[in-house]
């Protein structure tokens, strides 16, 4: 006699398996067991390494690139690219400081003077790759270098200091012992990550990276949509601005420099095809993460900055075959 209740308990541990399987398999699945071993590692390596003390500066010092990665993965799965951030970056740390020094304004409006910038050059990079057809990558690398001798021409090479006390509790203070940027990165992740998985526009993003003209012809509004999300990419870009001249206590027109190549590291780590398409939030905050942890653990072993970057490649090359390896044999599995 077949006993139905073992049966029906088989039934549905089977789905429950499946899914375990898949979510261990997945890309963020698969950067998550990364992370932790590489924590493993470097933990044995050095005891200066898994402290609540390090851990929690490393959270100050990613705060600026997680900021400007959320929005960059909404670009990326659109199958655009932004280049220029890491030179809004400076622009609008120097409209900051001078607005304050230079020119008298208050300095609480001059940190949202400093923000409008930065929505402001990401708008016009976003009309230009909208309205007149400039490729991303083309315009966005063109306004790299636009924006940083816009910095540089108004700093006239000068650095902005003597900020007063207040306006330091952003970029170096606490709030009940955890780091003040980190609040604010906690929120933007959660905001970006709730639109792209669980809104209308988020699924558009992905129907836009996944065939344009399709999505075009479906009456999807793809200009508004690619203006808005490179608006927002700026205007996050001047967030960052305002909470890295926080924690140096300065501002520098160079301030951001290279900033772009550590987005785009996280956020195809993360998993986010630059194809368009494919991407994920919570896997853009786990390359931010890994980066962020793999930079500091190597340096507190002695490895240099050359090397670390051979490393962060490996893991990248890495993380990437293993996904494809465990997907294909899931595909296999199930046509067996």
């Amino acid at each position: 006699m077949i006993n139905t209740s073992d049966s029906l308990a088989t039934d549905n541990r089977i789905p429950l398996r499946a899914r375990a399987r898949s979510l261990i398999l997945s890309h963020e699945g698969v950067l998550l067991i990364i992370l932790v071993a590489s924590l493993f590692v470097l933990s044995t390596q050095t005891d200066k390494f898994l402290t609540t003390d390090n851990l929690l500066n490393q959270c100050r010092l990613m705060a600026e690139v997680g900021l400007v990665a959320l929005p960059m993965t909404y670009i990326i799965i659109t199958g655009g690219i932004d280049l220029s951030v890491g030179s809004i970056l400076g622009l609008c740390a120097i409209v900051l400081g001078v607005a304050w020094k230079n020119y008298g304004v208050p300095l609480e409006l001059a940190i949202v003077v400093c923000v409008l910038t930065g929505a402001l050059a990401g708008a016009v990079n976003g009309w230009f790759i909208t309205r007149v057809g400039v490729p991303p990558l083309i315009m966005t690398l063109a306004t790299l270098a636009l924006y940083r001798g816009l910095a540089e021409g108004i700093s006239q090479s000068r650095s902005v200091r003597g900020y007063p006390e207040w306006f330091y509790q952003f970029g170096q203070g606490a709030f009940y012992g955890i780091p003040a940027q980190l609040w604010l990165l906690v929120a933007a992740l959660l905001v970006t990550a709730f639109v792209l998985s669980r809104t209308v526009f988020g699924r558009a993003l992905y129907a836009i990276g996944h065939n344009e003209t399709g999505a075009r012809y479906s009456g999807l509004p793809v200009d508004r949509y690619k203006m808005m999300i490179y608006t927002v990419s700026g205007l996050m870009a001047g967030l960052a601005a305002f909470i890295f001249v926080s924690r140096v206590s300065t501002t520098r027109s160079d301030m951001g420099t290279g900033l772009e190549l550590d987005v785009i590291a996280a956020v195809v780590l993360g998993g986010t095809s630059i194809f368009g398409g494919t991407g994920t939030i919570i896997g853009t905050a786990l390359g931010v993460v890994l980066i962020q942890l793999l930079k500091n653990g190597l340096a507190l072993t002695g490895v240099k900055g050359d090397a670390t970057i051979m490393v962060i490649g490996l893991v990248l090359i890495t993380s990437i075959l293993i996904t494809n390896f465990a997907r294909s044999r899931q595909v296999s599995g199930s046509r067996g």
